[in-house]
């Protein structure tokens, strides 16, 4: 799937090397679940696919978020910013972890009186889940 012109003249991926930012946020609580990055190709896989599919820096490839773990993120709306160089990607987080911690979101540290806590909820054992 080619992105529409309307969707090209709105986003744009020079600002950021080729890459926007994209924040996934748990459509029915608003819980922010993790920040990756998306190229075009990305995007157009995840409006084709309905599932979030995001650019691994990393790796160097696109990466369907869950193929591994089968925790998808099933996409439910999505909203592009002001500047547009960042999208907003609500979505039913499939399997209840979006980290690959095994969290159920990547923000599970919390810095509090210069302290950092653990605050997150393990879904699953990452060794299991990804055997390496």
């Amino acid at each position: 799937m080619l992105l529409s012109e309307e969707i090209k003249n709105i986003i744009d991926f020079t600002k950021g090397n080729g890459l926007v930012t994209a924040i996934a946020q748990d459509a029915q609580s608003g819980e922010i679940l993790m920040v990756a990055n998306m190229n075009p190709d990305s995007l157009a896989r995840t409006l084709e696919t309905g599932e979030a599919v995001y650019w691994s820096r990393s790796r160097g490839k696109l990466w369907h978020k869950g193929e591994e773990s089968g925790n998808v993120q099933r996409v439910k709306e999505l909203y592009i910013d002001c500047d547009g160089d960042a999208v907003l990607i609500k979505v039913e987080q499939v399997g209840g972890a979006a980290c690959h911690t095994g969290k159920r979101s990547c923000f599970f540290r919390k810095l509090e009186d210069g302290i950092v806590q653990d605050v997150g909820q393990q879904v699953f054992d990452p060794a299991e889940v990804y055997r390496k």
